[in-house]
């Protein structure tokens, strides 16, 4: 085996290959092979499938300089070496099935990177860096160990496919709806007890599947008429769905834990505190780039970042809401997609910043 092994790499040095395939090898070493001398400068594509390799050497950016693919699903991998971050033209990284329990933050310095798999490994958390990956399209972090996503995900500003399916999030960050050319999200069996009221708000947002968050109680009604999976949503069993389009609270929509205040149709008067959010954002939103013209207060950087991020946007008139919204019920039975998912009871969830709107709005319209 290892004689047919140095025959392979030998002759992809001969014939200076852009592909080496190692797939089944079971290697439980990295081949020295490829790190001798000046390794393989001009190899681009390198798959190692299903082998036993536990690490990576630190050379590998130096000896392989060129890779654009580095496929290493299915092996023992605990940890890859900060120096992965020099590998400057990949394009595809695939880690999947593998042990790894931490990534390490020079997995941001792959600024070429478009796909990376993280698939079935041992990941409590993702480094900040991991937004730094401008031109990444595709992340799949599903089957791991998270309880969260970092909020500088939404920084991926090429992100077209996010999957995080059984994972340990009990939330989406909010900032995921700044991502506008996610395609698709996939969070299904997870703990979601909620969405972002803005999630589905972007046209290039066509897939959501949340299926299997049994506390998952509402849908952004942004959601509307896109193609979801939530099978095995929704409220326990001792509601019955007769009962949905009547109850209007906080204990079935699953609201968000940022809204402070849950507005009623009795209550015509927006509090304070929400009117002064709603007059900042739009002083910041809509400032002169004259910066003799800039507010003449300067804010705090959190609250800069809750102007920028707000809770969501009022489904009737848009307007930005960022402590007491109006929710109103639509039983999926009277949606579209009641003959998909006829077995769930989510509802969808309409958002008003008013009672005003919240009277006018249909969802049906």
């Amino acid at each position: 085996m290892a004689t047919e092994l140095s025959e392979t790499i030998s002759m992809a040095k001969q014939e200076r290959h852009k592909n080496l395939f190692l797939n089944y090898r079971n290697l439980n070493k990295f081949p020295v092979e490829l790190l001798k001398d000046e390794g393989l400068q001009f190899l681009e594509r390198l798959y190692m499938k299903r082998n036993s390799l536990t690490s990576l050497p630190d050379n590998l950016a130096q000896k392989l300089p060129n890779l654009i693919e580095l496929y290493l699903h299915s092996n023992n991998i605990v940890i890859i070496p900060e120096a992965i971050g020099n590998l400057a033209r990949l394009q595809s990284l695939d880690l999947s099935n593998n042990a790894l329990q931490f990534l390490c933050p020079e997995i941001g310095r792959l600024r070429s990177l478009r796909h990376l798999r993280l698939s079935n490994n041992q990941l409590k958390c993702l480094p900040p860096e991991i937004g730094d990956l401008q031109d990444l399209e595709t992340l799949d972090v599903s089957r791991n160990q998270l309880v969260s996503l970092p909020d500088r995900l939404h920084r991926c500003t090429s992100l077209q496919n996010l999957t995080a399916d059984h994972n340990l999030l009990s939330h989406v960050p909010r900032q995921l709806c700044w991502l506008h050319r996610l395609n698709q999200l996939s969070m299904a069996a997870n703990r979601l007890t909620f969405l972002p009221l803005d999630l589905g708000r972007s046209r290039e947002l066509q897939f959501v599947f949340v299926d299997n968050n049994v506390d998952l109680k509402g849908l952004p009604s942004y959601l509307y008429n896109k193609v979801i999976g939530c099978s095995g949503c929704g409220v326990s069993a001792q509601v019955l769905e007769g009962d949905l389009g009547e109850v209007l609270g906080e204990a079935l929509v699953g609201l968000p834990a940022e809204v402070k205040v849950l507005g009623s149709e009795t209550d015509h008067v927006v509090p304070l505190e929400e009117i002064a959010m709603r007059t900042l954002h739009r002083i910041y939103q809509q400032r002169p780039t004259d910066l003799n013209l800039l507010p003449p207060i300067t804010l705090p950087k959190s609250l800069l970042d809750l102007l920028q991020f707000p809770l969501g946007h009022c489904h009737r008139c848009s307007q930005t809401m960022f402590t007491i919204i109006y929710p109103k019920l639509f039983p999926l039975r009277d949606t579209a997609l009641a003959g998909v998912h006829r077995r769930t009871t989510v509802s969808f969830v309409a958002y008003c910043c008013s009672s005003r709107c919240l009277r006018t709005f249909d969802l049906q319209g």
